[in-house]
This record gives structure tokens, C-alpha cells and sequence, in this order.
């Protein structure tokens, strides 16, 4: 189903310590391995500063810059204009799409779907989501917290394949990223 994709990509990665989406993985940024597992999107939106790669997405920011994920989920749903949007992390090395494609398949009866990583934990910058519902939600919600916005629309909850690479696998430390390089 046609859908558009929105990467969070503004956060101040305190515990990385640098503009972790920029970072190198791969020979690739993960901001860059992030878009490829939305490569089926009529429209790719990445919220945050605007970086030397990606040129024919649409850069938006969050206001205040690095205010959390609600607010650059607002800016970033402001410029869908799909039924359907792919909400991602832009540290998500080894999420492909063929994970996208059966986070959209998941959803199509509910409101949405997101992935659970290997202990069953909902992650919930890796989803997707009816584009009216998720307006509808943030128009109501005064929170800070993905959880307390997401979880309040029963998404389809969508274990990965099994695989030597986990598709839940964020970078959050530099630690994180040198595993992933072993991981590649």
C-alpha cells in the first residue's frame, strides 16, 4: 500500500556524542541505511538538520530542534500526505524492506503496527501508522512520550523475522555502531 516515511533524525545523541544519523556504517550513514528500509515510499520525510545525503527528501524541523520524538513526530506527519506512514529512527542499520513491508501488511485492519524486538518489547520508533489516526492522537495528546501517544491505539505488534542481523538494532552509543560494523 502506498505509504510515506518519516526518520527522526534530531535528537542530541548525548550518549553517542556526535550527529549519530551522519555517522558511518558500512560505508553508508545510518540516516542512509534508514531511508533504504522506507524505499518504497512515495514520500521520504527526515526530521532533523539537513545532511549531504538524501537530496530528494523533504528536511523538516522539530521546534525547539531537539525538543523529543512528539515534536519532530508533529513536524515531520505536517508534510505526509499518504494514508499510510512509516515511522523510523534514522539509527536503524539492519531494518530492510522487508520489514516495512510487513509492518504495513500488520497494519492493515488496525491502526497501526510496530516491531518488537527479540524480548518482546514494542519499539516504537520502528511502526506504522494510519495518517488520520495519528493526527487524530496528537491532536488529543499533551504528553512527551511515543509510548503514552502509540500505545493508546493498539498498533499490531510484529515480531522480526529470525536473523542474524536484529532489525530493532539501534546505535545509541558508539559501542553500539562498532557492533554493528561486526554485525554487517
Amino acid at each position: 500500500m502506498p505509504f510515506d516515511a518519516v526518520l527522526l533524525a534530531g535528537g542530541r545523541a548525548r550518549r553517542f556524542g556526535a550527529d549519530k544519523p551522519a555517522a558511518p556504517l558500512g560505508g553508508r550513514t545510518l540516516l542512509e541505511w534508514a531511508a533504504d528500509a522506507a524505499s518504497g515510499a512515495s514520500r521520504l520525510i527526515v526530521v532533523g538538520p539537513r545532511r549531504d545525503v538524501l537530496p530528494e527528501a523533504v528536511f523538516v524541523r522539530e521546534d525547539p530542534p531537539g525538543a523529543g520524538p512528539v515534536p519532530a513526530l508533529r513536524a515531520g506527519l505536517a508534510e505526509v500526505r499518504s494514508q499510510w506512514l512509516v515511522l523510523l529512527a534514522a539509527d536503524l542499520p539492519f531494518l530492510r524492506p522487508v520489514h516495512v513491508t510487513g509492518l504495513l501488511d500488520a497494519a492493515a485492519e488496525r491502526a497501526g503496527a510496530v516491531l518488537l524486538d527479540d524480548e518482546g518489547r514494542e519499539q516504537w520508533l520502528a511502526g506504522c501508522w494510519r495518517s488520520a489516526t495519528l493526527r487524530d492522537a496528537l491532536n488529543a495528546y499533551t504528553g512527551a512520550s511515543l509510548r503514552g501517544l502509540l500505545g493508546p491505539l493498539d498498533p499490531a505488534l510484529v515480531a522480526p523475522p529470525p536473523g542474524s542481523r536484529p532489525a530493532w538494532y539501534d546505535c545509541d552509543t558508539p559501542e553500539d555502531l562498532a557492533a554493528a560494523e561486526h554485525l554487517l
